[in-house]
């Protein structure tokens, strides 16, 4: 039944969906799972989670294609890094078929929510798991519950993506040895003076540079980075502190594969951000989000792609990745997963 929503007004908020997908594990294995429509969650005061913050999360996104299609982007590489995160935080790995099962039967379950094509709007999945059991001493839980839930979402950006500006914290987001690579809920947490401040002081987000030695760009506290050279090569940097993200992956792929650019992962030295033409943030919930100014302790950096639009190779990227999403453009093998209702 088709929902009494007002999709173009829609923002980046939580609605509540009619079901969740949950699942438990106790006695060292998984229970088979449910559907429920109760949105909330009755934990033990000592539960792992509220302790010790024992808990990740992952993000993804149902879309109406072209073609009248529910789909989902590669919702085996949101498994995987799920899996690689329970692994570091010592939790129970959900096996990553079922993890995109219980996505897939979540999005059937609330299909009347996925907003129509061409509204701007998507379906937002978040998948996430917690210590569920009372730990005093510290150690990880004995028992864990994964769950998914939905909520229609607007366009990251209302009005169109306008440059936004960075600049340089003296904040760290992850250590040399840390838990940056994962999706870890207590990166976020630690990552929210440093955006609350940087707002404060008239900024955007923050461009975090490496905490061993302050020389090197990482990304941001909720995106990837891309830059591109005055020659159209697409770099993004290479670290093993940075959460590796879907859609940078991707947009590295359409770089090479159906852009014909060249692509590199590589360090990049925070003294050539000034040699860059163009730079945005990259992630699921905008795509791409153009970098028109960097600051850094005072000193400015402009991009010649400037502050009033996207720049011409990030916006072909843009262009390209929400077409394949979409289906106005054919997608690699394995990229699109269609959901039957």
């Amino acid at each position: 039944m088709e929902k009494n929503i007002d999709w173009a007004n829609l923002g980046f908020g939580y609605m509540k969906t009619d079901y969740r997908f949950v699942s438990n594990f106790k006695d060292g294995k998984w229970d088979e799972g449910t559907l429920t429509t109760d949105e909330n969650i009755v934990i033990n005061e000592c539960a792992c989670v509220l302790q010790y913050a024992q808990t990740c999360f992952e993000g993804l996104k149902a879309y109406r294609t072209v073609d009248g299609n529910v789909v989902c982007f590669r919702p085996d590489l949101n498994a995987k890094r799920m899996a690689d995160t329970c692994r570091r935080l010592e939790m129970a790995v959900y096996p990553e078929d079922k993890f995109v099962d219980a996505v897939v039967k979540t999005v059937q379950k609330n299909i009347d929510y996925v907003p129509p094509y061409g509204s701007g709007a998507t379906l937002y999945i978040r998948p996430y798991m917690f210590g569920s059991d009372p730990i005093m001493g510290v150690k990880p839980a004995n028992e864990y519950q994964f769950r998914v839930f939905t909520s229609p979402v607007g366009p990251y950006f209302k009005g169109g993506a306008k440059p936004i500006t960075l600049r340089v914290p003296d904040f760290d987001r992850a250590a040399p040895h840390g838990t940056g690579h994962v999706k870890a809920g207590l990166n976020y947490a630690m990552s929210l003076h440093a955006i609350v401040d940087a707002h404060k002081q008239g900024y955007n987000e923050n461009m975090y540079l490496d905490s061993a030695t302050r020389t090197k760009v990482e990304e941001t506290g909720g995106a990837n980075i891309i830059f591109v050279t005055k020659d159209n090569t697409v770099v993004t940097p290479k670290s093993n502190t940075i959460l590796p993200s879907i859609t940078r992956r991707s947009l590295m792929y359409v770089a090479e594969h159906y852009l014909g650019l060249k692509a590199e992962e590589r360090e990049v030295r925070f003294d050539e951000v000034k040699d860059f033409a163009e730079c945005a943030l990259c992630g699921t919930a905008a795509v791409l989000s153009p970098v028109g100014k960097v600051v850094d302790h005072g000193k400015e950096i402009l991009f010649p792609s400037g502050m009033e639009k996207m720049g011409e190779v990030t916006k072909k990227l843009y262009d390209t990745l929400t077409g394949i999403q979409m289906g106005t453009i054919e997608a690699p093998e394995g990229w699109i997963k269609v959901i039957q209702p």
